[in-house]
């Protein structure tokens, strides 16, 4: 308390001007409009700062929630589009309700690599969320990769960015398709390789890259755009350099791929096999 009074006696000239300014400011405000109009353009000015900074602070501790909540849509929109559906109807030209066949859930991403030889991602969906191994991976940008093991909460994948995973791809202008593949030559997560194209095709610079529909994912899924078109594999088929639409530095949503007709046609397809 002692230094307390020494302190205000050292500088109570000081403290005296800050009494008698703030005096002279509140009386010069309460008797002049426009002085007072000024101050409370100020004061609000400043007062909505501070608020908008607060709103600010709590809009991004609300992010994660959003964004999920966010994915959760995308997800159900996307089982609504025209390629996620088919006709159970066996008469052409019978009017019949489409049915949904694939529907999609949102995971995050919790772990993942980009620069090996061979990628996989952790998404935090299990077999408790309805995961199972082989299922494909995909976000708005393109494939990500398939299921590869699956615990009650969690499930790895293996990402696009995998010596051995291929995936069916076309030509969006000549529908001609071949496997997208990656890491052959220089790997690099920002392109791929489309093979197997036949050299009578003519492929256009730019010209876009989708899924086909002949492998685990919908068709008319964006890949990427063409880079190069002149790679000659052979004498009949070319090989087109794909630059990717999907980040992988980036990735935090994806989408599982649950196909309702996965399971009647990998066993119809396995009796094929056996058959053959």
């Amino acid at each position: 308390m002692r230094n307390l009074w020494i302190f205000i006696n050292k500088y109570s000239a000081f403290f005296l001007f800050i009494l008698f300014f703030a005096f002279s400011v509140v009386l010069v405000v309460r008797n002049n409009s426009f002085q007072r109009t000024s101050a409370i353009n100020s004061s609000n000015r400043i007062v909505g700062e501070v608020y908008q900074r607060i709103d600010n602070f709590r809009d991004y501790l609300h992010l994660t929630e959003a964004n999920e909540v966010l994915a959760k849509e995308n997800a159900a929109l996307r089982a609504q589009l025209q390629g996620s559906h088919f006709s159970n109807t066996a008469v052409t030209g019978q009017d019949s309700l489409p049915e949904v066949r694939y529907t999609f859930l949102e995971a995050n991403v919790i772990n993942n690599s980009v620069h090996q030889k061979n990628n996989y991602l952790t998404i935090n969906r299990g077999s408790r969320h309805g995961i199972k191994k082989g299922m494909g991976v995909i976000t708005s940008k393109g494939v990500v990769g398939i299921v590869l093991n699956v615990s009650e909460h969690f499930a790895t994948v293996q990402s696009f960015l995998h010596a051995d995973t291929k995936v069916s791809a076309s030509l969006a202008n000549s529908k001609a398709f071949g496997s997208l593949v990656w890491g052959e030559g220089n790997p690099d997560p920002k392109k791929a390789l489309l093979k197997d194209i036949p050299n009578h095709i003519k492929v256009l610079k730019g010209e876009k890259v989708v899924t086909s529909g002949y492998s685990l994912f919908p068709a008319g899924l964006p890949l990427g755009h063409v880079l190069e078109t002149g790679l000659q594999s052979g004498d009949s088929f070319l090989n087109i350099s794909v630059a990717l639409d999907i980040d992988f530095n980036t990735l935090q949503y994806v989408y599982v791929i649950l196909d309702k007709m996965a399971a009647e046609k990998e066993a119809l397809e396995d009796k094929t096999k056996e058959n053959g």
